[in-house]
């Protein structure tokens, strides 16, 4: 998909974006960073959340845009290492080794499956 030029000149979208109500009652709006370099452009967008007194946070490719001066406060630290976002060895995610060979049941965190023609014949 191509992306054309916005009609609108970047002073009227940034016009328009911080006038919506919730800006004027200081609370918090999204939109997408591409959204935002397309019709404004990130340093013009920058320097007017800068001469507002604004932050803003990005996540993901959207922005995060907080219109007030309050501090934010992060109630979860980020990750530190790789370990703390998730799983990135083989036998996380139930395989051994450089062979790649499945777990056993068991050992996968699975209790053994006792149903079906095995299990019947058993006491």
């Amino acid at each position: 998909m191509q992306n054309r030029p916005s009609p609108l000149s970047p002073e009227v979208w940034l016009r328009d974006l911080f006038t919506s109500k919730a800006v004027q009652q200081g609370g918090v709006i999204r939109r997408k960073a591409r959204d935002v370099e397309r019709f404004a452009g990130m340093d013009r967008f920058l320097a007017e959340i800068r001469r507002r007194g604004y932050q803003v946070a990005e996540n993901s490719g959207q922005f995060v845009i907080f219109c007030n001066r309050a501090p934010v406060r992060w109630l979860t630290p980020p990750p530190h290492s790789s370990k703390e976002c998730g799983p990135k060895s083989f036998e996380d995610f139930g395989v051994r080794g450089d062979r790649c060979q499945r777990l056993p049941r068991a050992r996968q965190g699975r209790p053994p499956d006792h149903s079906g023609s095995r299990a019947e014949g058993r006491s």
